[in-house]
């Protein structure tokens, strides 16, 4: 089997800022692509953000690295005609162009679709918005605790008394991987092609059983905390020294789990004899298991419950799911950054350093045939760094 990704021998010119779009070009680099990184003389906000502040100062945050490892970086001014130009003859060689600014800015740098259609009639454009191109809400700047407020997850996600958001940028995440997953079709196909990725329906797009149940059961979504709304006993419950998670979803897995932990008696009582009875008095049964688990640690219940054939699993922090036997067994982390969640034919990419801002900016010029003396002139204009 060959080691080079599926998507080796294409080129991607990634123009978005922070992480939605940054998020899909690390998928395409991934995958084998050429993601050149195509930064104002600023550079990408996100090389500001992050919680260590010797970082942002270098310009190198956490918040950048953690989603632009094995991506080249050069640094052009789009608001001169000398960095247009530039620009233009990459696109030239390129297969793909992402950006994530709003819609109608891309237009007045002359970048849009139509413009760099003239320069690759096979381009593959990607806008990666909030809310897509066109609508009453399109020109709206988005960040992802609004996206996430707009499209339901956090009516779904919490307590009946307080919905709350989800703990890290879910909707940028989806929307990157939306954008990745749809660029990857595009290129089977050798014509201009435009995709309009908005943030808010790939968030929305994943939400199908709340939806779903909706439209087609006009069931209310309410947020059920940690409880599984589907069946019961199923959710989080706490032990002697930790918190972990049962899944007993079938009647046998019910069976096995009251057996497992010594209540047993429970499984003749009238309230829990079907999932239905279950589902009704989940309180009351969640207290009684609670009971029961509160007498023995943590490892000692996911021992028994393993034995038993019934799903459960402890809840880790973010240190103790990093450093568990399974994550550190399949290679997940690789040079301090998460890699991708799949292994392809038994192996995961090899991962360069994310570059240092404008870092192959004179390598590229030179690949585009500029020479030392023009490259000096081009910096000279303000055109790049």
């Amino acid at each position: 089997m060959s080691d080079l990704g599926p998507l080796e021998g294409f080129t991607v010119l990634d123009m978005t800022n922070v992480l939605a779009g940054p998020f899909a070009g690390y998928q395409l680099a991934q995958l084998g692509a050429r993601v050149i990184k195509v930064e104002s003389l600023d550079g990408d906000l996100a090389r500001q953000l992050g919680s260590d502040p010797v970082r942002n100062q270098a310009k190198m945050g956490v918040s950048f690295t953690a989603q632009n490892a094995g991506k080249e970086s050069i640094a052009l001014n789009l608001k001169t005609e000398q960095g247009r130009t530039l620009f233009y003859r990459l696109v030239t060689k390129a297969h793909v162009v992402i950006e994530n600014f709003r819609p109608g800015v891309m237009q007045r740098l002359e970048c849009d679709f139509k413009t760099l259609c003239k320069h690759n009639p096979n381009l593959v454009y990607c806008a990666i918005s909030g809310f897509g191109q066109e609508g009453p809400m399109s020109h709206l700047p988005a960040y992802d605790q609004i996206v996430q407020g707009m499209s339901g997850t956090m009516q779904v996600t919490g307590t009946p008394e307080q919905g709350v958001r989800v703990g890290y940028p879910i909707a940028d995440t989806v929307g990157g991987l939306t954008a990745a997953m749809a660029i990857s079709a595009a290129l089977h196909k050798k014509a201009a092609q435009f995709i309009d990725v908005s943030m808010l329906e790939s968030l929305m797009s994943t939400m199908g059983w709340v939806i779903s149940n909706f439209l087609q059961a006009r069931t209310e979504p309410q947020a059920w905390g940690n409880e599984n709304p589907t069946s019961a006993p199923s959710g989080s419950f706490k032990t002697r020294d930790g918190d972990i998670n049962i899944a007993a979803n079938q009647d046998a897995q019910w069976e096995r789990l009251a057996n497992a932990i010594g209540i047993p008696e429970l499984l003749k009582d009238s309230r829990f004899l079907t999932r239905e009875d279950r589902k009704a008095n989940r309180g009351i049964l969640s207290e009684l298991i609670n009971r029961r688990l509160a007498t023995e640690s943590r490892d000692h219940w996911l021992a028994k419950l393993e034995a038993a054939n019934v799903p459960a699993g402890p809840i880790y922090t973010v240190p103790e799911a990093l450093s568990s036997a399974q994550i550190e067994y399949r290679g997940f982390v690789d040079q301090g950054r998460a890699t991708r969640g799949f292994t392809l034919n038994g192996h995961r990419p090899r991962q360069s350093e994310p570059p240092i801002l404008g870092q192959h900016t004179q390598q590229i010029l030179k690949q585009l045939g500029f020479s030392e003396s023009e490259i000096e002139h081009l910096h000279f204009q303000g055109a790049v760094q």
